[in-house]
């Protein structure tokens, strides 16, 4: 099992908690961006780089996972293709994206996608909070339990 970030929009703290578990369950994890990134020295973390341009990272992370993945992903589209393949997907607020509500989640996001193409001023998300933090750690911790006493 590999866990697969999505690097370019996760917040600091989001990829902080990330570190943090890869080295204590022993478990290796991705950042794919199209930029380089700071993480720790791990013999668990690497960092992929690919070209700049809209979804090059989602495409990566979606063809070179395995069914049983985890993605950390804000981007709809790559939770929806990880689901296809039998992998995970988590958003860094702690929402698990599950086959149930990837598809309602797609179609909202095509929707305002939709209006923001019309001209519509839809705004955007919340501030990320510590309450997002607190509950994307107790969700990712809780995932690693389940996924890990499998192995």
């Amino acid at each position: 099992m590999r866990i697969w970030v999505d690097a370019d929009a996760c917040p600091k703290v989001i990829k902080e908690i990330l570190f943090r578990a890869a080295d204590r369950v022993r478990i290796a994890l991705t950042l794919v961006a199209n930029a380089k990134l700071q993480h720790p020295k791990s013999e668990y973390i690497n960092a992929v780089i690919v070209a700049a341009g809209p979804d090059v990272a989602d495409d990566y992370i979606v063809d070179h996972a395995k069914a049983g993945d985890l993605a950390i992903t804000a981007d709809i589209p790559l939770a929806a293709g990880m689901i296809e393949k039998g992998s995970f997907a988590l958003n860094p607020r702690g929402e698990m994206y599950t086959s149930d509500n990837v598809r309602g989640a797609l179609s909202m996001r095509n929707f305002m996608d939709n209006l923001r193409g019309e001209g519509v001023v839809t705004g955007g998300p919340a501030a990320f909070g510590a309450a997002d933090r607190q509950r994307f750690a107790n969700q990712l911790d809780s995932f690693l339990a389940r996924h890990l006493r499998a192995r």
